[in-house]
């Protein structure tokens, strides 16, 4: 779990099943971080009330801190913990990515890397 999660609601009350909600589902996202990164990563929640007449009400913005990089998603629906759902989605998407690039050897085991290699190795030949 990433442990250093920061939570703040602005015109927004927090109470303990919405904290309890964004810890397990923000915190949870550790399982694609890299080793490396789990214990220096932080997480910056902000929840807010927009006071809009129609439609959207709620946001969440999310911030996480790994080394190298500072990945962040938001998102606004008519309910908190929808919004949470829509950001976590987010975030594992920007991680995968950012484990893609930053660990070297991930993405060169599969069938699909191979056949990508022997595809370079046909059009160089």
């Amino acid at each position: 779990m990433i442990s250093n999660i920061s939570i703040t609601g602005v015109k927004y009350d927090l109470d303990e099943t919405t904290k309890k909600y964004v810890i397990k589902k923000i915190g949870r996202l550790d399982r694609y971080l890299p080793r490396h990164a789990r214990k220096s990563a932080s997480a910056d929640v902000v929840l807010k009330e927009v006071g809009r007449v129609h439609g959207n009400k709620y946001e969440a913005e999310v911030i996480i801190h790994v080394p190298g990089k500072t990945l962040t998603a938001k998102d606004s629906t008519v309910n908190m913990l929808a919004a949470l759902d829509i950001v976590e989605a987010k975030l594992a998407s920007q991680l995968h990515k950012y484990k893609e690039t930053n660990i070297p050897h991930v993405g060169k085991r599969g069938i699909l890397a191979r056949f990508k290699r022997s595809y370079a190795r046909e059009a160089g030949a």
